[in-house]
């Protein structure tokens, strides 16, 4: 699917339009008048009215026909629209980039992991862990990291994505949670950055693989409940629960560390355990020379 190119202000105005139609007015401290509202959520003229700006204003910032909105003007309509510290930051960041706007998308960044951060994969062993690219796109692993995410090891390596996971409705048994959170991260990335190949040729893809993914995409969320531990069904050693830890990796394009960890004497970690043991070798450990950076 073609990336489609995105005017500076379209995606400001298209999160302010999806934050818009779900706020309630009792939400935002207005009293619906009698009979049927055609609209969900807050009109534009209500939410104007709370900003404090005009109603043919507010209309061109949601059509992305203005892009320089005033920080005390986002501020407002954030305030007014509810938001939460992390999406009122996101509305911030979208206000920037509609005035900065550059067409020219920057090139899909950089796949390569550093041997150095291959060893660190492991030395966490028996702790599953991978390291995934800003589209979710597994680049490295340990072989629980791999494991743990029963039948993604039978797709070619460049088609790993934990997005594209053919079997995660079967994997994870709360897999509507996990998907809410996961999509709300990606829509904050892809809200900054819209051009970018990476994200653009994901994001098409899942719409058009996903019903799921096309009701999340829309509702617009920027934040996701953070499950800290994630349930699998696995094959191979049941049901297991682990607690999991993702980390920026200073010095990558947006690579993530994750890390999954079980209380030493347990159930779950006994299965952690059977895991590592039985689960495919990884590629060899890098040699002493190859660590050096």
């Amino acid at each position: 699917m073609a990336p489609e190119q995105h005017s500076g202000g379209e995606e400001l105005g298209r999160f302010l339009r999806a934050r818009r139609t779900q706020t309630s007015p009792q939400a935002a401290g207005l009293t619906p008048g009698p009979g049927i509202r055609r609209t969900p959520g807050l009109r534009r003229e209500e939410l104007a009215t709370l900003a404090g700006v005009s109603i043919d204003y507010y209309t061109r910032l949601e059509r992305g026909k203005e892009t320089r909105p005033s920080p005390a003007v986002v501020d407002a309509l954030g305030r007014a629209l509810q938001l939460d510290d992390a999406e009122h930051q996101h509305l911030r960041d979208l206000a920037v980039r509609a005035a900065r706007y550059a067409p020219k998308p920057a090139p899909a960044p950089s796949r390569t992991v550093r041997p150095h951060l291959k060893l660190l994969l492991e030395t966490v062993r028996p702790n599953p862990a991978y390291i995934l690219s800003r589209s979710m796109d597994i680049l490295a692993h340990n072989p629980g990291g791999l494991a743990l995410y029963a039948g993604i090891a039978d797709w070619p390596v460049k088609q790993r994505n934990l997005f594209l996971h053919p079997a995660a409705h079967e994997v994870f048994p709360d897999w509507e949670n996990q998907i809410r959170g996961c999509v709300a991260r990606l829509r904050a990335l892809a809200g900054t950055d819209p051009d970018a190949p990476d994200l653009t040729t994901l994001v098409g893809e899942l719409l058009l693989k996903s019903p799921d993914f096309a009701g999340l995409w829309e509702r617009y969320e920027v934040t996701g409940r953070k499950h800290t531990a994630k349930t699998f069904q696995h094959p191979h050693v049941g049901k297991i629960t682990l607690v999991f830890q993702g980390m920026a990796l200073e010095g990558t394009p947006g690579h993530r560390m994750g890390v999954y960890t079980a209380e030493p004497g347990t159930p779950d970690h006994d299965a952690m355990l059977l895991l590592d043991m039985t689960a495919t070798p990884t590629e060899p450990r890098p040699s002493a020379s190859e660590h050096k950076c």
